[in-house]
């Protein structure tokens, strides 16, 4: 999991990614507005957490342009210590996902940020899905084409999971491998391996392949002609 934590506070900044690290939880750090802004709209993340009170930009601002200007879609919860009705409201008016006001348990953080990326994901509620003739069911973690059960391993699981989350748009290897291992990426070029291995089991005999390559950007899962 990947997280860019906007907060200009240092010292609560440091115990912040202290304890995510304990939850093996990666960060990236802005003290500043416009630089967290930056790299929310160029860099890719699970969530964001982001300040109200910034130097040179309140987080108001870059909830908004994230939403309206930039197209982003992630989870934001904000922070703030402004525990007015007003400020909450204008948050969610601005495009934020959850609100936490200081001071709080970090226990508590990571609970609310877990719990958005998990809706993000589909994870929450659906747990079932389905594509054309492939279906996939998280609660049972079984998958399936043409009522044929598919003997897929954990981590294909995951990576088919994955692609039908995002279908049909391409989704880059190195969003599947911070998905997959945060980074801890192996040596190897294992992912190679895993989605060998996907593509045969789920797309052999079939005359259509579901699984894509989009050469230079990623992989995507389509459904059937």
């Amino acid at each position: 999991m990947m997280i860019l934590l906007v907060e200009d506070h240092h010292l609560l900044a440091e115990t912040i990614i202290d304890y995510l690290a304990t939850e093996n939880i990666e960060v990236d750090y802005a003290a500043r507005g416009l630089h967290g802004l930056e790299l929310a709209r160029t860099q890719s993340y699970d969530a964001i957490v982001l300040d109200i009170n910034l130097p040179d930009i309140d987080g108001f601002s870059i909830c908004q342009q994230l939403r309206t200007t930039y197209n982003v879609d992630i989870p934001i919860l904000m922070l703030t210590a402004l525990d007015q009705l007003s400020d909450k409201l204008n948050g969610f008016s601005a495009g934020a996902d959850d609100y936490l006001v200081k001071p709080f348990e970090n226990q508590e953080l990571v609970a609310r940020l877990t719990a958005l990326i998990k809706r993000q994901r589909g994870e929450v509620t659906q747990k079932l899905q389905q594509i054309s003739s492939l279906s996939l069911d998280s609660s049972s973690q079984r998958a399936w084409r043409a009522q044929h059960e598919l003997n897929l391993s954990p981590t294909g699981f995951r990576i088919l999971r994955i692609l039908m989350r995002e279908s049909p748009a391409v989704v880059s290897r190195e969003a599947i491998q911070q998905e997959l291992w945060g980074d801890n990426i192996p040596d190897t070029d294992v992912l190679r391996s895993h989605i060998y291995n996907l593509r045969k089991i789920v797309d052999h005999p079939f005359e259509f392949a579901m699984i894509q390559t989009v050469k230079g950007i990623g992989l995507r899962l389509v459904a059937e002609a």
